[in-house]
């Protein structure tokens, strides 16, 4: 594994925590591993979101995930959201956290969502900023997670691939690579997503995201709606039998079903992950 990894702790595979099966996930807590929570869900707790924090980071280990820094904001980071989502990282004392490679603001606007960069030098410029800005407040090693596109960005001086390479190489960050989003782009657009494998930076892999999504006509949403599909789960069978993954996230967060449900899905995950790790 890449040196500047490999001390970071393996901790299996687990759940990207909802509320919904808040009461679940303590009956069965001994067969999750650990919990991704999102952040932005715990910036403005208040003393009944405190608690349900700690009560979280007393039971689990707790990665923090982000939505809104928006990493490829040209105008940079917004201070005072930085200094919020520091005090989740802090709060819940974890061994990596993780934001994706986005933009979410705009000449000062909010977006409202995850929009894609293109795949251009100057964007990964404004990253390795922005990361080198996030550093001087949160000194905990940051995982960076690609996203989904409906629409290719114009102006693509090089392919995905190249351009999470020369990110990670740039940074110095780990990948959070969303096997999900990984699919469905290949399916959207027509690439193949093995190939694509090929050319990651797959020794920078630190954690994987997988799930399944949803058709709207011809075109896969990634709604984290649906029991995870038969591609996505070789996709990480593959990816986690090369690359020295550290931790697997299930991610849902509509229909939800019946927590056996989610139990049989990490038990596969976790089946894949020991075999790979034997």
């Amino acid at each position: 594994m890449n040196d500047r990894f490999s001390n970071l702790p393996a901790l299996g595979v687990g759940l990207g925590f909802r509320a919904p099966f808040r009461g679940d996930l303590f009956l069965h807590r001994r067969e999750v591993d650990f919990l991704e929570i999102t952040v932005d869900h715990f910036l403005d707790r208040g003393r009944e979101g405190d608690a349900e924090l700690q009560l979280l980071a007393d039971h689990f280990t707790l990665i923090p995930h982000g939505l809104d820094l928006s990493l490829g904001s040209a105008e940079g980071l917004n201070e005072r959201y930085l200094e919020r989502v520091a005090d989740v990282v802090r709060r819940v004392r974890c061994p990596w956290w993780s934001e994706h490679i986005a933009f979410t603001r705009a000449g000062g606007i909010d977006i409202g969502h995850l929009s894609p960069l293109p795949f251009t030098h100057e964007a990964i410029d404004a990253i390795v900023r922005n990361v080198e800005t996030a550093r001087k407040t949160i000194d905990v090693p940051l995982i960076l997670e690609n996203i989904t596109y409906t629409l290719r960005m114009p102006g693509a001086e090089m392919s995905e691939a190249e351009f999470l390479r020369r990110l990670v190489d740039r940074t110095g960050c780990g990948l959070l690579l969303d096997v999900t989003n990984l699919y469905t782009n290949a399916v959207n657009h027509r690439f193949d997503a093995a190939a694509m494998i090929d050319e990651l930076p797959l020794d920078a892999v630190v954690q994987l995201h997988f799930v399944g999504g949803r058709w709207d006509g011809d075109v896969l949403i990634d709604s984290h709606s649906d029991a995870t599909p038969p591609e996505v789960w070789a996709l990480l069978e593959e990816i986690v039998r090369r690359a020295p993954v550290k931790g697997v996230i299930l991610e849902r967060d509509e229909n939800i079903p019946p927590f056996a449900e989610l139990r049989d899905e990490l038990t596969r995950a976790r089946s894949i992950w020991k075999a790979a790790r034997s």
